[in-house]
């Protein structure tokens, strides 16, 4: 049994996963962000401090919800967050487009074996020490 202590209210919980805190307090926290939720769909044209002044959260909590993409702003509203790579201000994520692209192709590049070059296969033919043997 993994027992740890709240990051928010400091209670002694059950930890099974996710982020460290309380049942209690992660409830508190979805309802916040319904509320939040909710707000945007009314108002589309609020930026963040209105947000977290009406629904009684912090900013860095709104910020913190666009970047797991949870929160989504409309084209007209005038919340935008910047790129964590190149600064392209965005509406919701960590990365713009052109970014994940650039990653994604990145990682494509970094597994796929240069041109030219041949993949090593052990040889196993010499003294026999690699083969398996039985008794």
């Amino acid at each position: 049994m993994n027992v740890r202590n709240c990051r928010v209210c400091g209670r002694i919980f059950n930890y099974v996963a996710g982020p460290g805190i309380c049942p209690k307090c992660r409830e508190e926290s979805e309802a916040k962000f319904q509320d939040v939720k909710k707000f945007i769909q009314d108002h589309h044209n609020a930026d963040i401090r209105e947000v977290a002044e009406e629904c009684d959260v912090t900013t860095n909590q709104i910020r913190q919800w666009i970047r797991e993409e949870r929160l989504e702003f409309s084209a007209d509203s005038p919340v935008q967050i910047a790129c964590e790579k190149c600064g392209e201000m965005i509406r919701s994520g960590r990365f713009c487009e052109k970014c994940k692209q650039q990653m994604a192709n990145g990682f494509n590049e970094a597994i796929r074996p240069k041109r030219g070059q041949q993949v090593q296969k052990p040889d196993t033919q010499k003294g026999g020490h690699d083969r398996m043997r039985f008794l």
